[in-house]
């Protein structure tokens, strides 16, 4: 980001380990961070109890934003810690457009996301700068009974299936349970003869509903567009932006808990980045 202008003198950024226990004695890298980059804050000399009020202040701002990564106790992390310079920095060159931002390209982002295959279509839409690798329909359909837990079904409200269609209430078996039985048939005929007949009829009928396990990797230039107000932040389908239900997964929640995601991906909600004196 500072490349450009041969500028990282005024980085004022720091990059290490931390424990997140907030006692003095765990908040020697914060300490030392604020104390170098923010002499002005008249920092104390030995811990009093403003002192650590305001150690867990910083701590509280910067691990919150800061984590990558935590050890298997949650209780030692590494950290990438944006001074107020790098980040106000960081912001202009956002808001001056696409050229000016690279930096955003090269922050990189894998994750494994489980979700049905229609909205595996709609995340199709975005190939620029995306890469996923999905487990195997081809060679992996037969691998595992299918019930009804194969498919999303976070929202699904069987009384609409069951008792609004015409006709369902005679025959429920019609709609879910029904498919469930009879492509599970098909897996079974399958796994016992070997006839690829089964298997391709299978795969034909195989609902949209059916979960399916991609490692999805991008970055935050292409995820800030995917969660930009005029694409999916407020999408209809659940799944993108908790549309009818946000305690539900879905993506737009799960990029805002990414690293600096409120300034960097979600930035035109104006909120400032700033720790109060």
């Amino acid at each position: 980001m500072r490349n450009p202008k041969n500028s990282w003198d005024k980085s004022d950024s720091f990059f290490g380990v931390v424990n997140l226990d907030y006692v003095s004695e765990d908040m020697e890298i914060a300490d030392e961070w604020v104390k170098t980059f923010h002499p002005d804050l008249n920092w104390p000399e030995e811990f009093t109890d403003e002192g650590c009020n305001l150690a867990e202040e910083y701590a509280d701002k910067l691990i919150k934003n800061g984590v990558l990564r935590l050890n298997d106790n949650d209780d030692v992390a590494d950290l990438a810690f944006i001074g107020p310079q790098d980040m106000k920095l960081a912001q202009t060159l956002i808001k001056a457009g696409p050229e000016h931002r690279k930096f955003l390209r090269q922050i990189f982002v894998s994750v494994d996301i489980t979700a049905p295959l229609y909205w595996w279509k709609e995340m199709d839409t975005y190939k620029v700068a995306t890469v996923a690798n999905s487990t195997s329909t081809m060679h992996k359909l037969t691998s595992k009974p299918i019930t009804l837990e194969s498919f999303e079904v976070d929202d699904f409200n069987p009384e609409i299936v069951y008792y609004e269609i015409p006709g369902a209430q005679n025959d429920i078996g019609m709609f879910a349970d029904f498919m469930i039985e009879q492509l599970e048939f098909l897996r079974q005929k399958y796994l016992e003869t070997k006839d690829k007949r089964y298997w391709k009829e299978l795969v034909r009928w195989l609902p949209n509903g059916w979960l399916q396990t991609r490692t999805w990797t991008a970055n935050y230039e292409t995820i800030r567009a995917i969660c930009s107000p005029g694409q999916r932040r407020f999408h209809k389908l659940n799944e993108w932006g908790g549309y009818d239900d946000p305690s539900k997964n879905n993506f737009i929640k799960w990029a805002r808990e990414l690293p600096y995601a409120q300034y960097l991906i979600f930035d035109d909600e104006n909120i400032p980045f700033q720790i109060e004196k």
